[in-house]
């Protein structure tokens, strides 16, 4: 057994915790670079451990759970995510609304991922990223349901040329907008395939030159972008009958960070921070829900999905994490 403080031997006193978090180091393959930094990190896991326990004992609609982020504390998660907020104040009050298009009747419940329109869940790594994966699975969504084939598109040529060191509007991996990467596609006249352009920056944390070798995906190309009027569940139902959708939400909560299971009913804020993909909708044990896929792999959440609540009592209306806030889609 590794060196510990004083305060964590007693804290783990029984062993039982130290086992788990060795079993945890093992599932994540986390290093350590010094004694110090295992106390520091074994501290916090307890922490979140014992955070865990006492939601879950609350019998909620959801359950909390051990994942990649259960050796950090708020702030270091905070910082983790690495996405600036600012492109989503810039467009929070710049947003062009364009009128929806409705449908007859809209379905009690939908599942894009069960009609096959979803690819598998992927992970941004270590960079902030979140934009141009949200905007990708979106493409993705749309461009299936266009040509009945499902594409994986490149997150990589997003966050290496719709850079603004590049002429674009984002900003890599310090944060972006799903409406600037769909206006990016459509001057680009179409997006180049995951295969053919593939994501490094989780490593690199950083954007890297944008390529020019691979060639973009016939039917790719965006030519309008829709978005969702905000603030209403009817609409948001209306626009995911269609299509899987880009929303922006908070994620920055303890709960959100350790989540695993059930309708996310939890605290949950409107202070937009982290672009995902809303993939569905529909209702468990009484409770309606959205589907959304995230991009932290498949070892965050109900393997990589999360069910965040739906109904006007979230956040006065704007939808829980504030999800209503900013949804918008791409036409192929």
């Amino acid at each position: 057994m590794k060196l510990l403080s004083f305060f964590l031997l007693v804290a783990v006193a029984s062993g039982s915790l130290i086992d788990k978090f060795e079993d945890w180091i093992r599932e994540f393959k986390i290093k350590f670079e010094t004694y110090k930094h295992y106390d520091s990190m074994l501290e916090k896991w307890i922490e979140n451990h014992k955070f865990i326990e006492e939601i879950n004992a609350k019998n909620l609609t959801y359950k909390l759970g051990h994942n990649q982020f259960s050796g950090m504390d708020s702030a270091e998660f905070r910082s983790y995510l690495g996405v600036s907020k600012l492109l989503f104040d810039e467009n929070k009050n710049t947003v062009k609304k364009m009128p929806l298009r409705t449908t007859l009747k809209v379905p009690k419940t939908i599942d894009w991922v069960e009609m096959g329109a979803v690819t598998p869940v992927k992970d941004q790594g270590q960079c902030g990223s979140c934009w141009s994966f949200s905007t990708t699975g979106a493409i993705e969504g749309a461009y299936f349901i266009k040509t009945g084939n499902l594409e994986s598109f490149s997150e990589q040529q997003l966050v290496d040329c719709d850079n603004r060191k590049n002429g674009g509007k984002d900003m890599g991996c310090k944060g972006g907008l799903m409406d600037n990467a769909f206006d990016w596609v459509s001057k680009n006249d179409g997006i180049c395939t995951e295969k053919d352009y593939p994501y490094n920056s989780g490593t690199t944390q950083t954007s890297g030159s944008c390529q020019t070798k691979c060639t973009e995906k016939l039917d790719s190309d965006v030519v309008d972008h829709i978005d969702v009027p905000s603030s209403s569940d009817e609409e948001m139902m209306n626009a995911l009958s269609m299509q899987p959708v880009s929303i922006a939400i908070e994620a920055d909560q303890k709960e959100f960070q350790l989540y695993k299971s059930g309708v996310f009913t939890g605290t949950c804020g409107t202070n937009l921070d982290h672009g995902v993909l809303a993939v569905g909708y529909g209702t468990l044990d009484g409770q309606d829900y959205y589907l959304v896929k995230n991009s932290w792999s498949t070892s965050w959440g109900a393997s990589g999905y999360i069910l965040l609540g739906r109904g006007s009592q979230y956040n006065k209306g704007d939808g829980q994490c504030g999800m209503l806030l900013q949804a918008s889609f791409p036409i192929l």
